[in-house]
């Protein structure tokens, strides 16, 4: 790819994603287990997450994840209620975690500032272990992702996923490195695949709007993919839970309407097999991306190779074909998904 091409800095940072994960399992796993380590002893009973864009989707993995392997009660931050509204909750026995690629928007800080302040245990994950969120926060985990020039976070998204799996497992006691070690390899097998992406990005090349679905695990990957095929092709794209599809969404699909569902493997892809069936039944234009025995019915697919992956990791994987889709759907749109109009790298909300 020629050092003018559209699209360079996204491509080349979506092919270091099996290099990321390989040094995050390497080199950060040990400072991961140590900071789940100091906080378990600390014995928090709630946790609050906090992020925006990729890396809200990032948070609300993270919230799957320590509901179900820990049983911890979990919410997503309202941030505007500390910033704007100055409210001071009373956070003793909390861990707030904060996760942003740059670590710089005012209101990531400024909200964990005053989580801090309200007696909170605060963490900040973020690929810029200098930065303001990092020193506001009592603890850090660096998700080495290194440095991301592109305004699409791709690499940056897959490495967070990861550090979050890490930090949850460690958190419990546990140790995530094994189960994670085939997720470098596996990534390298899906991307090699670019060329049946593009086949299947001409489907959508027209596309006026899209939804995206799942539930469980794959929901983070329905809204961070919506989000991706926004930001670079500026195609409208909703995404929704399999469930609340059902409730009033449902109606606007039809047999001329992109449907993209998430299936992961376990019990979030059984929950959301009656929705691929109403999907169906409704003639939407419907492509699937998951194992291949979840493929059957849909009109187009694209099989992973998660058949002996948890079902928990299976995000990190999910989200890579749908990145490199987000890209060839732009690509053949005649746009650069370099520079997306109205994108900047930190964005600085209050």
């Amino acid at each position: 790819m020629s050092a003018t091409e559209p699209g360079r800095l996204m491509f080349a940072e979506m092919t270091e994603q099996p290099a990321v994960l390989r040094r995050l399992l390497e080199q950060g796993a040990p400072r991961v287990a140590d900071v789940a380590r100091q906080i378990a002893e600390r014995q928090p009973r709630f946790v609050l997450l906090t992020g925006r864009g990729t890396s809200d989707n990032a948070a609300l993995y993270a919230k799957y994840l320590l509901e179900v392997r820990l049983g911890l009660p979990c919410g997503l931050t309202s941030m505007s209620t500390t910033t704007a509204y100055e409210a001071k909750p009373d956070l003793r026995d909390c861990l707030v975690i904060a996760v942003s690629q740059s670590g710089g928007s005012p209101d990531l800080v400024a909200s964990t500032t005053a989580a801090r302040e309200g007696g909170a245990i605060t963490l900040a994950v973020t690929n810029n272990p200098e930065s303001p969120l990092a020193r506001a926060s009592e603890y850090a985990i660096d998700v080495l992702a290194g440095p991301e020039r592109a305004l699409p976070a791709t690499k940056t998204y897959t490495a967070e996923l990861l550090a979050l799996y890490l930090f949850v497992v460690a958190l419990g006691g546990g140790d995530g490195t094994a189960a994670a070690r085939p997720l470098p390899d596996l990534a390298e097998r899906v991307l090699a695949r670019r060329d049946e992406i593009r086949q299947l990005a001409a489907r959508y090349r027209f596309a006026e709007r899209m939804v995206l679905t799942s539930r469980g695990y794959g929901y983070p990957t329905a809204r961070e993919a919506a989000l991706k095929l926004m930001e670079t092709s500026y195609v409208p794209a909703l995404a929704y839970s399999g469930a609340d599809l059902l409730h009033g969404p449902l109606a606007m699909v039809d047999n001329v309407f992109p449907v993209i569902a998430i299936v992961t493997g376990g019990r979030g892809g059984d929950a959301l097999r009656p929705v691929l069936d109403r999907l169906t039944d409704r003639g939407a234009d419907l492509m699937v991306v998951g194992p291949e025995r979840a493929l059957a019915g849909a009109s187009a697919g694209f099989a992973l190779p998660t058949d002996d992956l948890d079902e928990e990791l299976a995000p990190i994987l999910e989200i890579i074909p749908l990145q490199l889709l987000a890209y060839e759907v732009t690509r053949a749109r005649g746009q650069d998904p370099d520079v997306p109009r109205a994108l900047a790298k930190v964005t600085e909300t209050r």
